[in-house]
This record gives structure tokens, sequence and C-alpha cells, in this order.
């Protein structure tokens, strides 16, 4: 009777560990504060479409904005591609961490997020590298701060848009 005990708690835990049930995107009530997703797609240096909780969404990076390249009625600006395709290359049918700001979706409909690749933070590595600006908008501005930092630091060192544009 004790074997059968512990072999359903390692089974009712390998379910747990495996499932992740805290994790997921639920609809009513509360919103979720994060959820796993796989990224479909990177939609420009800023925006991906991601499968979360069986739907397909899109997701704004939060605190960070990158060149255009697909907005409509605009031309394709410096240094648009070259985010754009850091972002594809990054996280493109890859599983990510979204964790959502305070106000969770913008004007448009989008999941507003700070994105996580295993450690790396995805919106502070764009700002980092010079592909993207800061874009604080409250009362997504968590990360201000950090982001306003490394983007001065990059446009010291001329790195990404600060050098060629």
């Amino acid at each position: 009777m004790r074997r059968d005990f512990g072999s359903l708690f390692l089974l009712v835990l390998v379910a747990l560990v495996l499932l992740r049930p805290w994790e997921h995107v639920h609809l009513g009530g509360e919103p979720p504060r994060s959820a796993w997703a796989y990224v479909v797609r990177a939609v420009d240096g800023d925006t991906i479409e991601v499968q979360v909780a069986g739907e397909r969404e899109y997701v704004r990076y939060i605190g960070v904005d990158t060149p255009e390249t697909v907005k409509p009625d605009t031309p394709v600006q410096c240094f648009g591609p070259q985010a754009h395709r850091f972002n594809a290359r990054l996280v493109t049918h890859k599983r990510v961490r979204l964790v959502f700001g305070v106000e969770p979706h913008d004007v448009y409909g989008r999941l507003l997020a700070y994105v996580y690749l295993g450690q790396r933070f995805v919106n502070a590595e764009l700002a980092r590298r010079g592909l993207a600006r800061t874009l604080t908008i409250p009362p997504n501005d968590r990360f201000a701060r950090r982001f306003q930092r490394l983007q001065n630091a990059a446009a010291r060192a001329g790195r990404g848009l600060w050098g060629a544009c």
C-alpha cells in the first residue's frame, strides 16, 4: 500500500512538472502573469506571432521599438531589416516565456509582453545591440530604466542603428 502511494505521488509530481498548469493562459478571472508560447514567426523586429494556449496571437515587445519594415503606408526604415532578421533568427520556431505587462493588450489587440528565450531577455537584447529604441508607455514601464541604459550604451558605442542611421 505504501509503495502504491509513493508511485502515485511520483506520477502526479511528474505530470505537474511536465504540464505546468500554472503557466498557461486561461480565460476569465485574473489575467495570467506569464505563459509559455511557441513562436510561429517574427513579424518584424518587435512583434512576433505565437501559438499560446491553443490560439494564435500577435505579441508586441514591451518597452522597445525597432525601425519599421511592414507598417502599411510607411517606408522601410534604416536598420529595420537587420532588427527583423535578428529577431527572426533568435526566436522563430522556439518556445519562449511571455511575461505580461500591467496593460495586457495594445490598441491593435496585440498581447504586450516581456519575452524570454531561456535566460535571454529578448526586449533587452534588442536595445543592447542597438536594434531598438526605447518606447515607454505607462503603466508598462517596469524595465524602462534598464532599457534606457542599454540604449545609451549602444548609442555611445555606435552599435546597430546608432552607427548606421
